[in-house]
């Protein structure tokens, strides 16, 4: 019996890292398709779009959620006196989200 339970616990336990790995590798890869967005609506070049996946990645750091990365976003095109309203903004990490889970099922 504890046999069965302990390869029940070990299965759970690797379930759970295989799914952490894949949430990790989803918001990575969101992050990569919002950065290029924003990278375009900038006007970045590509070695300016590559800098700016790694700042979106630092600040998708700060905090839990999304809400990190929507207040760089909206800062960036703020400073860059970039008109785009909130929604568009969240429409785009909406997006950004569903086509790295469809990449990564």
């Amino acid at each position: 019996m504890s046999d069965k339970f302990t390869e029940r616990e070990k299965s759970f336990e690797k379930k759970f890292a295989r799914d952490e790995e894949l949430q990790f590798k989803v918001q990575a890869r969101s992050n990569k398709y919002i950065a290029e967005f924003v990278s375009k609506k900038l006007g970045k070049n590509e070695e300016e779009k590559q800098k700016y996946v790694l700042e979106i990645i630092k600040a998708d750091m700060e905090e839990t959620g999304n809400e990190d990365v929507f207040r760089k976003v909206k800062q960036d095109f703020k400073n860059a006196s970039v008109n785009i309203d909130d929604e568009e903004i969240r429409t785009q990490m909406e997006k950004a989200l569903t086509r790295a889970k469809e990449e990564l099922k």
